[in-house]
């Protein structure tokens, strides 16, 4: 079965930090730029991170610029999000998944299919 699994959040207060990770299962994700999205209450999905195939070239938007970071194993098939300086904006489902492009954002469904169950991150203020 081809799926994702992220993990990693929780409950924190501002400025606390969390490193989210992404499992992939069932097909390798070496081949595939990655992204992490988040979807807050009653928002639309937001990317805001990508990482390349290669792990060389990361984007990030503006609002986690400089306290997010993507890295990926694809040794150990994951991919990960460290954030620091977490804010209570930051709370949101986070969820991972494959993209066309490292700085698109756009969705590829040919890799992993549907969404995980995301993993949810909580920042009190």
């Amino acid at each position: 079965q081809v799926r994702l699994v992220e993990s990693g959040g929780g409950l924190v207060q501002a400025g606390e930090s969390l490193r989210l990770s992404c499992a992939a299962s069932g097909r390798t994700l070496t081949m595939f730029a990655m992204g992490w999205f988040r979807q807050a209450p009653g928002k639309e999905r937001e990317f805001v991170a990508g990482i390349s195939s290669s792990g060389i070239r990361t984007y990030y938007t503006d609002s986690v610029k400089g306290r997010f970071t993507t890295s990926r194993d694809n040794a150990k098939n994951t991919v990960y999000l460290q954030m620091i300086s977490l804010k209570p904006e930051d709370t949101a489902v986070y969820y991972c998944n494959a993209v066309d492009a490292y700085n698109s954002g756009r969705y590829y469904s040919n890799a992993f299919g549907s969404w995980g169950q995301g993993t949810q991150v909580t920042v009190s203020s």
